[in-house]
Formats: C-alpha cells, structure tokens, sequence
C-alpha cells in the first residue's frame, strides 16, 4: 500500500477553485439563497468573491481542508455562534441590495450564542469512504474546545441518513428542527464539559 501525504489545514483563499464545488454540494438551495440569484455562473462568481473575501460564513478563513497529495479530499466551515450574525452581514447587504429592505431577513440563523457550528462539510467523491469526514469533525470538534464554545452545533437534512448516523455515533443529540432556505433540517449538539482548573 502507497503511503500518502495527507493533513488537515486552514485553506487558503488561491484553494477557491477546489474548494468551492465541495461548498456548492454541501449547501445546496442555501447557496442560491446566499447570492441573492438561482443563475449558476451568477452564484458561482458571487460565492467565490466571497470565499476569497476576510469576513463571512464562507470565507477561506472559516474553512480547513484535509489535503492528500496535495489535493483538497474534504473541507469543513465553521464559526463561533456568537459571530454568526456578524458573518451574515454582507449576504443580509447583498439581498436587500437586489431586493429592498428587509430581504435580509430570508436569512436563518442557524446557530446559537455559545455554539461552536459546524456550517457544511464535503468530501470529494474521489476520495469517499477514507475516514475524511470523520477527521474533519474531529478537527472541528478540537478548535470548538480550544475557542472554549459551550457546544457544538450542526444541521442536517432528515433524509440525510448517513450524515445524521455518523453525528449521532459521534455524540451528538437532536435539539429541535428548523427551516433554510425553505427546506427542513434537525438540529443537533453536543455539549462540552469543561474541567475547572
């Protein structure tokens, strides 16, 4: 068996072209909902300007990948809940710049103060079935400690039975449901006990 180079690392926003497809397939309609268009040259465009961009959900800086000979086999977003709406902010400006005030509001918030959320994590289909997904969230689970979040957080579709499978053997819990971009999802958390030293 070949031995490869693999790690798990903060993307860098010249990754935009590898990691992006991975955001699109993981976000699904939520992407048409955060470029403010269902034209897909559009959403790709608007996407990658704000993958390459400092301060929003998608931004590389909220990304790590899991790199295999030098290729992006999976990437992970996350963020602080308490900085979800800030990191909302510039999607809220784009939509109510195409649509008016108050567009801004189409938005869910999808996480909670405290939480320490796992916005999306894809695996390319090249490299499935190698355990990537499972680094990733433990990676996430790591810095979630490290920032001292209350919790971890994460959505996921129902029929996404797989995806739920592995968060509930991870440990995670059903923490009610709600409705992105028009489609329904389960909430779920896993609380962190920290030691008083």
């Amino acid at each position: 068996m070949e031995s490869r180079d693999n790690m798990i690392e903060a993307a860098k926003q010249q990754d935009v072209n590898e990691v992006l497809p991975l955001i699109l397939s993981a976000i699904g309609s939520i992407a048409y909902t955060l470029s403010g268009t269902e034209d897909d040259e559009r959403t790709w465009e608007l996407l990658a300007g704000d993958f390459i961009s400092e301060h929003n959900r998608i931004s590389y800086r909220n990304i790590i990948v899991d790199r295999i000979d030098g290729r992006i086999a999976g990437m992970l977003i996350s963020y602080r809940g308490d900085d979800a709406d800030e990191l909302d902010q510039p999607f809220r400006e784009r939509l109510e710049s195409i649509y008016g005030a108050g567009a801004g509001d189409k938005l869910t918030v999808e996480c909670q103060p405290g939480d320490y959320y796992l916005d999306a994590v894809a695996v390319d289909e090249r490299f499935r079935g190698q355990g990537i997904a499972k680094r990733l969230i433990a990676a996430f689970e790591g810095q979630g400690e490290q920032k001292r979040c209350s919790r971890l957080s994460l959505i996921v579709e129902p029929d996404n039975t797989a995806a739920y499978s592995l968060y509930q053997r991870s440990g995670y819990k059903d923490d009610g449901e709600l409705t992105v971009s028009g489609s329904r999802y389960i909430r779920m958390i896993k609380p962190f006990e920290f030691s008083e030293s």
